[in-house]
């Protein structure tokens, strides 16, 4: 293939992804007028219109989503080769991005990173905290940390933590005016703190196990939250029970600050998990930082 077509498809996709010439021209340092003529050249040379343009908004044809989906992917693949052997040099170098929900985030991500990137001071790492099931392909992430359950079988996945557990506790103020619950039924005659999923939207009811019973229960109260640090602070507060994970609390249960119940109920989750597209390429930077947080225990 001649060089020009390679450079032309590679004006074509950044169009069609920007879904606008200036955002594109910015991004490939090219002027507007000079990456038009060239998406237009390219149309003309394969006979087939490839963009729907008007005054507000540019989006492919149909022909133009085909060649998006068929040679995007391909270029990812290339341009992906050729930072790897960038980057084989003395000093691992490159960036590396990456989404998380906000616990693994705090407790596994943050304190490994920490002690990992003054050793690599040519590695750049972006951490986006997103509860949501996110596309690592589409959204053009190297990676993601999720629950061992949640990651697709056509992932590479590295254990990074221990199992877990989610408990419900509460302060010593609430339980003053309050029985302690004995079945996970009761939660739904107690004020609770409840847990809005960024996957779907929904509330989250809070899940039991107790040998091999397993149990939801939905619970109810006057607050509702995304953000586990929010919900802990609602419980010190006396505001009503909460679910959240055992590592999170066990400073303030240890001070007798809250209060544990319903123990025997809350069994371990799969602990979390880095994973990545099997078909990626490993560049010595990421396999630097998946030895840096697998977990060894």
């Amino acid at each position: 293939m001649p060089r020009h077509d390679i450079n032309d498809l590679i004006a074509f996709l950044a169009v069609a992804r920007e879904r606008s010439f200036t955002r594109a021209a910015a991004r490939l340092g090219v002027s507007q007028s000079a990456l038009s003529h060239t998406v237009r050249a390219l149309e003309e040379r394969l006979g087939v219109r490839l963009l729907t343009r008007t005054t507000r908004s540019v989006a492919p044809t149909e022909a133009g989503q085909r060649l998006l989906q068929g040679v995007g992917p391909r270029l990812e693949e290339i341009e992906a080769e050729l930072v790897a052997l960038g980057e084989l040099r003395d000093k691992p170098a490159g960036s590396i991005r990456i989404t998380s929900g906000e616990h693994s985030a705090e407790t596994i991500l943050w304190p490994a990173l920490a002690n990992f990137l003054p050793r690599y001071p040519d590695i750049k790492v972006e951490l986006t905290v997103d509860e949501a099931l996110t596309d690592i392909v589409a959204e053009r992430y190297d990676a993601g940390v999720r629950l061992g359950e949640q990651v697709a079988k056509d992932m590479i996945a590295v254990r990074i933590a221990p199992d877990f557990r989610m408990v419900v506790v509460g302060a010593p103020s609430y339980f003053k005016r309050r029985e302690r619950p004995k079945q996970p039924q009761d939660l739904t005659e107690h004020t609770c703190i409840n847990i809005r999923m960024r996957t779907h939207g929904n509330i989250y009811a809070w899940e039991f196990e107790k040998r091999g019973r397993a149990m939801k229960v939905r619970v109810d109260g006057q607050l509702v939250f995304n953000s586990g640090a929010l919900r802990i602070k609602a419980v010190m507060a006396g505001l009503g029970l909460g679910y959240v994970p055992e590592d999170r609390v066990r400073a303030q249960l240890a001070k007798g600050q809250l209060i544990q119940v319903l123990d025997d109920w809350c069994a371990p989750f799969p602990g979390y998990h880095l994973y990545y597209p099997s078909r990626r390429q490993s560049s010595p930077a990421f396999a630097l930082l998946v030895q840096a947080l697998r977990y060894r225990g």
